[in-house]
């Protein structure tokens, strides 16, 4: 019998010696080269190319700012997204600049004020699409003169270009919100937020506060209700 718990014990040590191999600790000093502009309000680590000793990614969610108008402050945002190499994380996507979700924010001609105004934040990390490898998923939003846009971003890592790419994004007026949901079937997302028929105003949704779930199953992202519009492998003209 104590053959028997000890066997048991040996065993439960080599399973976590395993997983503590395969998602390796991030070194305790790290740098990040370029720094990420402003403010910064979030990090997140993800491993977007797997779980190893050198595949730790950073999220970085700043934010710099601009000035302020009857006292409504405006910033820049930024999505900074790193990938780390020994104790430096090196800059891999930057938006603006790479590409989307962000648009440049630019003072309006003879006003006080920026447009569009931003908001940026990091849902989480989240395997979506297979076991051991994440994705970013990042929720912004932007508006001038209306309620705006708000987008759910997945981001992830391309091994034939090498590059981060929007696996998917999901677009609605006004607003939009998502939850990460961890299943015996990988991760889903929980969005939730008005939804729009197809004649109805951004003043007036169908359904105030609609709930869908969106999963990844047999290489398709399924959205179930399709309630929000997405966008496979690119982002929608903003």
């Amino acid at each position: 019998m104590r053959r028997t718990a000890v066997t048991s014990m040996l065993a439960v040590a080599a399973l976590v010696g395993l997983i503590g191999l395969s998602r390796a600790a991030e070194p305790p000093h790290v740098t990040f080269v370029p720094k990420a502009p402003g403010t910064v309000t979030q990090s997140q680590l993800v491993y977007l190319s797997g779980e190893g000793t050198q595949s730790q990614w950073r999220g970085v969610a700043s934010k710099k700012y601009l000035g302020a108008s009857s006292g409504t402050k405006f910033y820049q945002w930024y999505l900074s997204i790193y990938a780390i190499d020994g104790s430096t994380y090196h800059l891999k996507y930057r938006s603006p600049g790479n590409g989307a979700p962000l648009d440049v924010v630019e003072k309006a001609p003879g006003s006080p004020m920026w447009f569009p105004m931003q908001d940026l934040s990091i849902v989480g990390a989240a395997e979506l699409m297979q076991p051991s490898v994440q994705q970013l998923v990042v929720h912004s939003h932007q508006t001038g003169a209306d309620c705006g846009t708000a987008h759910i971003s997945v981001l992830g890592y391309d091994n034939a270009s090498g590059k981060v790419v929007p696996e998917v994004v999901v677009d609605n007026g006004c607003e939009l919100q998502a939850k990460i949901v961890h299943g015996t079937q990988g991760d889903t997302l929980s969005l939730t937020g008005p939804y729009y028929g197809p004649k109805a105003p951004l003043c007036c949704p169908t359904k105030p506060k609609a709930t869908a779930t969106l999963a990844y199953r047999n290489g398709k992202w399924v959205e179930t209700p399709r309630y929000f519009d997405l966008y496979v492998k690119r982002f929608p003209a903003f």
